[in-house]
């Protein structure tokens, strides 16, 4: 008997470790193990603990049509887990146990605590690289090193690549009851406790059928047009495929498979070679937090981002969350993120350099808010983000690259369709004032506020902030 253990990879398709399980000819029982404590501490987003829900019931349906039991149980900590594991593999007196790896701090150390257990007990423990298509390690420089910059990463992990397959599993044959008796009050079932707060998501669909549709449907029908619309937020631009990758609903795999699948030509064309882009950003996160894991204990990558003069102003905080910062698509935004669980990717960038260099508040902050209202949150990317926009990160934007909230609003919403709709209090606004209300005539007739800093201020204060602490 072999023991999957599902974590962030709710899928049963392209499941590196299902599959091995499958292919050594053993049964095969798939479990997972809800850790609310945890979640909290990792700030995890209700919607998103919500989609996680809801995806394990089809991922549910999907083992029980392969004849694959799924054992489930509720515990407060990772430090639970091992307790977990451990009596299922000697329930049913499993020979292995068999995982797909997280690169996260606690979650190295918990496989780590979980392995040892279960040699003492004289089960094997199998971890699977699974989150990426190229795993850390396996894509380095000439000296043998990690890539600290994007584009050289990038180059050599297209070198390495080859189109991947994407595997099915195969049904195996019906276990004897007797099998599963002892472990026969876990059997996951549509009344399982699932404890941790939740948040409709709704909006985002959680059957496997669902989510490829969605995915065949953007690599047809609107890849190719990805590089030229995906930083508008009106336009419905790009994938929104992010939440499902997070939860490992869908692999790296999958999405690249399809893309080159709904590509007539040998050569992608510029838009899906974009999205692939970004999916390999994706992965250069993910490897760097094997290489670097102070990046999971609150540290900037740059030696020098520990004497940068955060702000920690609580009242200019609570403006950026909830949108009342004067500036409307920095509002729009953050309305959008608090309402849907989702942020333009564009938006992202924006209202990341206006809380660091326009507010001048720790970084930090904005990312642990972000982990606790993104539906797709996803700590390696979320983290990267959030550095890259601080410029403290890894192939960060230089620290005096910082973006102007009102030009970046005329740039990519020129006509105020995205601001206007997040934020109906400038609806009546022409559209030449739209991104700087305060300038027009009317504008003491609208329930808007002025913005709370002047962004030429600020950012010299940043210069001078961030020269100070690099010199």
């Amino acid at each position: 008997m072999i023991l999957v253990w599902f974590r962030r990879d709710l899928r049963t398709l392209d499941h590196t470790a299902l599959k091995a399980a499958l292919d050594t000819g053993q049964p095969v029982v798939a479990c997972f193990v809800a850790t609310p404590e945890q979640w909290q501490e990792h700030h995890m987003a209700p919607m998103q603990a919500d989609l996680i829900a809801r995806r394990l019931e089809h991922v549910h349906q999907e083992l029980t049509e392969l004849n694959i039991p799924l054992l489930y149980k509720e515990v407060p900590r990772f430090d639970d887990c091992t307790k977990v594991i451990c009596d299922w593999a000697d329930k049913l007196n499993a020979t292995a146990a068999m995982v797909n790896i997280n690169y996260e701090v606690n979650e190295v150390e918990l496989d780590r605590k979980v392995s040892q257990a279960l040699d003492n007990r004289g089960v094997e423990f199998h971890a699977f690289h699974d989150k990426c298509v190229h795993a850390p390690t396996t894509v380095l420089n000439k000296q043998g090193e990690y890539f600290k910059v994007f584009t050289p990463f990038k180059r050599a992990w297209l070198q390495k690549f080859s189109l991947p397959t994407v595997s099915k599993p195969q049904r195996q044959n019906e276990l004897p009851s007797a099998q599963l008796a002892a472990v026969k009050q876990d059997a996951f079932d549509a009344d399982f406790t699932f404890s941790y707060p939740r948040e409709s998501s709704k909006a985002w669909c959680a059957s496997t059928n669902d989510i490829l549709k969605q995915l065949r449907t953007f690599a047809r029908e609107r890849s190719d047009g990805y590089q030229m619309k995906r930083d508008f937020p009106a336009i419905d631009g790009t994938s929104q495929l992010s939440p499902y990758l997070a939860i490992g609903a869908l692999s790296p795999r999958q999405c690249i498979a399809r893309l080159y699948a709904e590509n007539p030509q040998p050569d992608l064309s510029e838009g899906k070679a974009t999205w692939l882009s970004e999916i390999i950003w994706r992965e250069f996160y993910q490897h760097l937090l094997v290489f670097e894991p102070k990046l999971v204990k609150g540290r900037g990558f740059i030696d020098w981002e520990d004497k940068i003069q955060w702000s920690y102003d609580e009242q200019a905080f609570e403006c950026w969350k909830t949108g009342s910062t004067g500036y409307p698509i920095v509002d729009a935004a953050m309305r959008q993120l608090n309402q849907t669980g989702w942020m333009h990717n564009r938006l992202r960038m924006i209202v990341a350099s206006f809380l660091a260099k326009d507010l001048h508040i720790d970084w930090r902050w904005g990312e642990e808010y972000f982990m606790s209202k993104l539906v797709d949150g996803d700590f390696a990317a979320n983290n990267g983000g959030w550095q890259w926009s601080a410029s403290t990160g890894c192939d960060g934007q230089p620290y005096f690259r910082i973006f102007n909230p009102i030009s970046q609003g005329e740039k990519f919403d020129s006509d105020g369709q995205f601001v206007r709709h997040w934020v109906p209090e400038i609806k009546s606004v022409p559209n030449k004032f739209v991104h700087k209300p305060w300038t027009w005539e009317g504008f003491s007739l609208l329930e808007y506020h002025k913005p709370m800093v002047d962004h030429k201020v600020e950012r010299e204060i940043t210069l001078r902030l961030f020269k100070s602490a690099k010199e």
